[in-house]
């Protein structure tokens, strides 16, 4: 247990930095801009360009992998989207948002850090691999449901949303990874030093700035919805990409760790920005992402411990 503690320590200290500092020099939101451009678009571009590069071409291209893992995670989009909308009779747009919260992960900001620290090195292609393609999945089924329940669409919305897809920094990046693990290029060595300075960068920045957004955003309502959204996020999700491995089988057991400990973390802070987006159930976004943030405490704490002490079968 001291082990685990002494991972999550750091990690979640960082966050709680953030949080601390907002709350003592209270300077507006709009005042993280230049750090999350900085993070966004340089240092973790930069740590998935690294990660990717350095690895075998043949590591690459498990498409199963990655099809097996969206496909569990939507399973519990479309569980909590037929919750809210049959049962809550919540209205479509509404209903998305409620589905993301309970089955998109903070992958970006806290996935990286954690699951290198948690598991290694050898971890960084699965970890890569999840992010950027749920990320990019996520960000074409958002702004399609969202268009489509408000009677919005045509051949603008589908350039628009691919656009946002597929240049999003993430992507590129990756893809940029590919090119050179595939081609063998030596990449100069000026250029492999600036990559790793950004990506030494990535985690504290992303994590500090997470802590610093939890804290400008006041939690005014917290939504009935999150008795199970939450349970949904910290323990169905990572459930459900556990069996899902399991049963399809011939994966890498380090690759299924790293697939249930992406599963495993907390609300993503993308679902407040959709949700600001669209002005919808956004103040309650707020709320599910500090809640299940804090709650991931003790569930990530667990789901390390099991993992440390082989007590699940991988």
């Amino acid at each position: 247990m001291a082990d685990i503690l002494a991972l999550l320590f750091p990690f979640f200290g960082l966050i709680v930095i953030g949080f601390g500092a907002a709350k003592i020099f209270r300077h507006p939101e709009e005042g993280t801009a230049w750090l999350n451009i900085f993070i966004i678009y340089a240092a973790l571009p930069a740590l998935f360009f690294k990660l990717v590069s350095r690895t075998p071409f043949e590591q690459l291209t498990r498409l199963d992998f990655v099809s097996i893992d969206v496909a569990a995670t939507y399973s519990v989009f479309l569980l909590l989207f037929a919750i809210g909308y049959f049962w809550k009779k919540n209205g479509v747009r509404e209903t998305t948002i409620q589905s993301f919260a309970g089955s998109y992960g903070n992958i970006g900001y806290m996935g990286p850090g954690l699951a290198l620290l948690a598991l290694g090195e050898e971890a960084a292609v699965p970890v890569a691999l999840i992010i950027c393609f749920e990320n990019a999945l996520h960000f074409i089924v958002a702004p399609t449901v969202m268009a489509t329940a408000g009677g919005g669409g045509g051949r603008s919305l589908v350039r628009h949303i691919l656009l946002r897809a597929l240049l999003h920094p993430f992507l590129v990046a990756t893809a940029l990874g590919f090119a050179v693990s595939a081609s063998g290029f030596a990449v100069p060595q000026a250029f492999n030093r600036l990559v790793d300075y950004l990506a030494q960068a990535a985690a504290p920045c992303a994590l500090f700035a997470m802590g610093v957004t939890l804290a400008l955003r006041p939690v005014r309502r917290v939504p009935t919805e999150i008795n199970y959204i939450v349970p949904a996020k910290l323990i169905l999700h990572p459930l459900v990409v556990y069996l899902f491995m399991m049963a399809h089988g011939g994966f890498d057991p380090l690759w299924v760790k790293a697939a249930v400990l992406m599963a495993a973390l907390p609300t993503a802070t993308n679902v407040f920005v959709i949700a600001r987006q669209y002005g919808i159930w956004y103040e309650r976004a707020s709320a599910t992402i500090l809640i299940s943030t804090v709650a991931s405490v003790a569930t990530l704490g667990v789901l390390l411990a099991l993992i440390s002490a082989n007590a699940i079968p991988f």
